[in-house]
């Protein structure tokens, strides 16, 4: 089997993972959600899904397809989709923008903590290289019940960042506050959990990779 073949199964196979998860989250959520969300009109879902201090991995010159992530780094669901993303994001590199937005679950000890770290490293132009290292190394920290403050640390440690820096912005309450916007946003957009994905401003449940690829195929047309 060639290596392509190798990492395109492997990448349906987590994303698999995350639409089992989707569609549990999706039947089980308030009724209410769907509600809030048709009640936005359409510049207060864009002003929503995109802030002016929104994350945005990539950027498309021309902002014709624009794909939104809600994510919890605590997440298995959002580990597993993370190479799905990665592949996607080199797929249309140039073609689609793709946004990051915090999305922390209360439940997951380490969350919120984790999204203020990737937070810190943002100020010092380190956003993606913390972003990636959550994931790669959420099976260490992750599901515990001990706080990881200092593990975070060390990671800004290992990207070369200030670290009396890093410290105080992961230590601020305006980073918490611009986390907890981040979640507020979605909440009225009726994410309940993660990830949840948007593109072009719509809620999409693909049932494959392939689904999601055909849907922003269908986008760029």
């Amino acid at each position: 089997m060639s290596l392509n073949a190798r990492i395109s199964i492997g990448i349906a196979a987590a994303f698999a993972v995350v639409v089992a998860v989707l569609l549990v989250v999706s039947n089980s959520g308030s009724d209410d959600a769907p509600d809030q969300v048709s009640a936005a009109t359409d510049t207060d879902r864009h002003e929503r899904l995109v802030r002016p201090d929104s994350h945005k991995l990539d950027v498309a010159p021309d902002n014709k397809v624009t794909f939104v992530e809600f994510l919890d780094f605590e997440c298995e669901s959002c580990r597993a989709a993370f190479p799905a993303v990665e592949q996607l994001r080199k797929d249309y590199a140039g073609k689609v923008t793709f946004v990051v937005r915090y999305f922390p679950i209360p439940s997951h000890f380490n969350a919120e903590r984790a999204a203020r770290a990737v937070e810190a490293a943002s100020k010092q132009g380190k956003f993606e290289q913390m972003y990636q290292r959550m994931y790669e190394t959420q099976a260490e920290w992750g599901e515990q019940r001990v706080p990881a403050d200092e593990r975070f640390r060390g990671f800004a440690k290992d990207l070369g960042l200030n670290l009396a820096e890093f410290d105080k912005v992961y230590n601020d309450p305006a980073t918490l506050a611009r986390i907890k916007r981040d979640v507020a946003d979605g909440e009225a957009l009726g994410v309940s959990g993660t990830p949840t994905f948007f593109l072009n401003g719509q809620k999409i449940q693909p049932e494959s990779f392939e689904d999601l690829k055909a849907s922003i195929d269908a986008a760029l047309e």
